[in-house]
C-alpha cells in the first residue's frame, strides 16, 4: 500500500510547528522569571576633610663639624723630642702634646739673663757717675757738658737694659714654645711628624689638630629655589614661622637611631654661594657623650614652621599613578569618584594636599582597591587619629634667615 504524496510534506510542517510552539513556550517561561537583585553597595572607610594647622619639618643631609678646631703648629724651629699624647683620644686644654728639644732654647735664656745682669751693672755705674757729677755741676766745679754726658749715659744704660730684658722675654717665650700644649679640650688628631724630625716654625710644621666636640656643629645647605619657595609661602600666609625664629634641629644617625639631644640654629649665611648654589645653615647641639664626631653625615630635621588651614589625608589614601597622585572620594550621590591631587608635606602618617580637594569632602581610606568609578558605596567613618607629631616634609622648604 503506497502513501499519499502530500503526506510527508504535512508531517514536516507539523514538526516545524511543534518546534516553534515549544520555543515560544520556553521564551514565555523565561520572561516570567524575576530579575537578579543588584549586589549591595561596597562598604568603605572614609574621613571627612577639615582644615587644621599642622607642624612643618624639613629634612636635610647634614655634616658634623667641630665647633672649634685648632691646628697645632710648631712655633719655634727644632727637633721633635717626644709625642706625649694618645693620638685620637680626648685631650684637655693645657695638656702637653709635643715636646721640642729644649736645650738650645735654654742656652738662649741663660745668655739673655747674663746680658740683663750686665746691663744692670752698666746702669748702676752710669747712675753712680751722675750722682758724683751732678753736685759738682751745681757748684760750677764740673762743666755743663760733663753733666749732660752723665745724664745721657744713664738714659742709654736704661734703654740697653730694657732691650736686654725684652730679649730675655723672647728667649723665655721660645723656650716655652718648645712645649706644645692643647689650646682647647677636644678630640685629638694624628701626629703628622714623628720623634727626631726637624720642625721649621710656621704653617709648614702642622703637627696635629684638636677639635672641640662639645658643643658641636651640624651644617647643611639650602638651595636658592627652596629659599624662594619658602619666602613665597610665608608672604602668602601659607606658612607661619615661629614667633622668635627659633628653629629646632633633630638628628638621625646613619644606623637610623635618633640622637637624644636637639639643637638650635647658630648661623644662617646671608649670602648666596655661587659655587654650590646654596645658602649655608649651621646648628649647634650639645654632645656630652661624644657620639657625634667631625666629618660624620647625619639627617637633620628642622622644625618650627606651621602650615595653617591645611587639608591632610592618610598616606594610604593617596595612590600613585602614571599621571600623578589620585584619591578616591565619595560623591554627593554616594558613588565613587577618582580625583587627581597635588601632594605636599608629610605630617606623621598624613599627607598634606595642596590642590585638588576641598573641606567637607569624604576621602576613602580603606576599601577602594576594587572599586570602579561610579560604583555605589556605603561609608563608615574612620576612627579619629591622634594629632601627629612633627614629621619630615616631602618637599623641603628653606628655613628663615635672621
Amino acid at each position: 500500500m503506497s502513501l499519499h504524496p502530500a503526506l510527508p510534506r504535512r508531517l514536516m510542517l507539523n514538526r516545524s510547528l511543534g518546534l516553534t510552539l515549544c520555543a515560544a513556550a520556553l521564551l514565555l517561561g523565561a520572561c516570567e522569571k524575576k530579575e537578579v537583585p543588584k549586589p549591595p553597595p561596597a562598604e568603605v572607610t572614609t574621613v571627612t576633610l577639615a582644615p587644621r594647622t599642622v607642624p612643618v619639618s624639613v629634612d636635610f643631609v647634614a655634616q658634623v663639624e667641630s665647633s672649634h678646631q685648632v691646628e697645632i703648629l710648631a712655633r719655634v724651629s727644632g727637633f721633635l723630642d717626644r709625642i706625649l699624647y694618645q693620638e685620637g683620644e680626648m685631650v684637655r686644654a693645657g695638656q702637653i702634646m709635643f715636646q721640642i728639644d729644649r736645650k738650645p732654647f735654654q742656652a738662649q735664656v741663660d745668655s739673655a739673663k747674663g746680658e740683663v745682669e750686665n746691663r744692670k751693672a752698666q746702669l748702676w755705674t752710669a747712675k753712680a757717675n751722675l750722682d758724683r757729677v751732678k753736685p759738682l755741676a751745681e757748684q760750677d766745679a764740673a762743666s755743663k757738658s760733663d753733666l749732660d754726658n752723665a745724664i745721657g749715659a744713664v738714659q742709654s744704660a736704661e734703654a740697653e737694659l730694657a732691650s736686654a730684658k725684652a730679649n730675655l722675654d723672647k728667649a723665655e717665650l721660645d723656650l716655652g714654645y718648645t712645649t706644645v700644649v692643647a689650646p682647647v679640650s677636644g678630640v685629638s688628631g694624628q701626629a703628622f711628624f714623628r720623634e727626631g724630625t726637624y720642625l721649621a716654625a710656621g704653617a709648614g710644621s702642622r703637627l696635629s689638630y684638636v677639635a672641640k666636640i662639645d658643643p658641636i656643629w651640624v651644617s647643611f645647605s639650602v638651595s636658592q629655589n627652596q629659599m624662594a619657595q619658602r619666602q613665597q609661602e610665608v608672604a602668602a600666609g601659607q606658612l607661619i614661622p615661629p614667633a622668635d625664629l627659633k628653629y629646632t634641629v633633630e638628628l638621625e644617625l646613619s644606623d637610623g637611631s635618633r640622637y637624644p639631644h636637639t639643637g638650635l640654629f647658630k648661623f644662617v649665611s646671608p649670602t648666596f654661594n655661587q659655587e654650590t648654589g646654596t645658602f649655608l645653615v649651621r646648628a649647634e647641639l650639645v654632645n656630652p657623650e661624644g657620639v657625634l664626631r667631625p666629618g660624620m653625615f647625619v639627617k637633620a630635621t628642622v622644625q618650627g614652621d606651621s602650615r595653617p588651614n591645611a587639608l591632610v589625608v592618610p598616606q594610604k589614601a593617596v595612590q600613585q599613578t602614571a599621571n600623578g597622585h589620585v584619591v578616591y572620594l565619595v560623591s554627593p550621590e554616594g558613588t565613587t569618584e577618582i580625583r587627581p591631587v597635588i601632594v605636599g608635606d608629610w605630617v606623621g602618617s598624613d599627607w598634606v594636599i595642596r590642590q585638588g580637594l576641598k573641606a567637607g569632602e569624604q576621602v576613602i581610606v580603606d576599601g577602594f582597591q576594587r572599586l570602579a568609578p561610579g560604583a555605589p558605596v556605603k561609608t563608615v567613618a574612620a576612627a579619629p587619629a591622634t594629632p601627629p607629631a612633627t614629621a619630615p616634609a616631602a618637599a623641603p622648604a628653606a628655613p628663615a634667615t635672621k
